[in-house]
């Protein structure tokens, strides 16, 4: 598809491959390819994963950037693992080598048992106060200021950055906000707030305008080919299962708590189909969000609904192939809210 699927209000974003799950022989192709399908698609950026177990996103962005024209990788960046100088570095860095805007997605938490091997043993507000000052002072810096700052976590004096970031590649900024400490801190530090859609009707809080939703996508025009595709990519796993209830045991996120707590299996809908919000994929350990399936139509009205509710930004799952971003293209038009 060459077709954009925003209409520019609209930002989507794709996701890239972890180095987990591709041979190391083969996973500088394998970000490349993604990255391509996903700027052919019309993608604003592809989110860069982040966590003890997996290559580094900057090394990752810098193959995405290679490798494409025009996309933004979306760069998870957890306060823990670097200084808001070297941050913001990067940032700046890429962008006087590329001539490229590199986009971030502000963590405040990550895999628990991640963090405590780090030494970090913060709380969950707390950690998103932190990330709040590490933003401020990353977004100064870019923004060109000479920053001094006394604050809990972070202390600098007349700090600049250099090479200077233009002003025209400024980044997008998204976190998590899922959790009230979550959507204070987008507040904070202007970000976007993205969160895990629930179940459609059964939302229980009310949408942010203006915020962001991760979910993954599998739509075809003929609903059993959507399901069968899904069950096939996704199929029931034990182990999985498995370690799913010890990542919830082990975890204080609220967007974990909230899909955990959603319902496993949907009613029918007026028309006869299945309600498309599967939570399969998330509680077979497969994926970290819930996915929609169904008829191109079926779920073209899920993604209104959440579209209705103020929301411009679509964060999808990691796209197997180049022809499965068409069929997401496809729902987003039907949508109408795709070019």
């Amino acid at each position: 598809m060459t077709r954009a699927m925003g209409d520019g209000a609209l930002q989507i974003y794709s996701t890239c491959p972890q180095s987990k799950d591709v041979p190391a022989g083969e996973y500088g192709r394998a970000v490349a390819d993604v990255a391509r399908w996903s700027e052919a698609a019309g993608c604003t950026g592809m989110l860069v994963y982040t966590d003890n177990g997996i290559a580094d996103p900057w090394l990752v962005a810098q193959q995405a950037l290679a490798a494409t024209e025009r996309l933004a990788p979306l760069v998870a960046v957890q306060p823990v693992y670097m200084h808001p100088f070297t941050a913001a570095s990067m940032v700046s860095s890429l962008a006087y080598l590329h001539g490229r805007s590199v986009h971030l997605n502000m963590l405040a938490g990550g895999f628990r048992n991640d963090l405590l091997a780090l030494g970090d043993t913060t709380e969950h507000d707390d950690r998103y106060a932190r990330t709040v000052e590490y933003t401020q002072v990353l977004l100064a810096l870019l923004r060109g200021e000479t920053v001094t700052h006394e604050g809990r976590w972070h202390q600098v004096r007349n700090l600049r950055l250099a090479p200077a970031l233009p002003a025209e590649l400024m980044p997008e900024v998204l976190i998590s906000g899922s959790s009230p400490a979550g959507r204070a801190a987008a507040e904070a530090i202007g970000a976007v707030p993205i969160r895990y859609p629930e179940p459609l009707g059964q939302e229980t809080a009310e949408a942010p305008a203006g915020g962001g939703v991760r979910v993954g996508i599998v739509a075809r025009e003929d609903t059993a080919e959507a399901w069968k595709v899904a069950e096939e990519r996704f199929p029931t796993d034990r182990k999985g299962q498995i370690a799913h209830s010890m990542a919830m045991r082990a975890s204080d996120s609220h967007w974990h708590t909230q899909l955990s707590a959603a319902a496993q299996a949907q009613p029918a809908t007026e028309d006869g189909e299945p309600d498309p919000f599967w939570l399969g994929p998330f509680q077979n350990y497969q994926t970290f969000c819930p996915y929609l399936v169904g008829s191109y139509d079926r779920v073209a009205a899920a993604i209104a609904h959440y579209a209705g509710q103020g929301t411009r930004v679509f964060v999808l799952d990691i796209p197997p192939s180049a022809e499965e971003l068409d069929h997401i293209g496809e729902v987003f038009r039907r949508a109408g809210v795709a070019a």
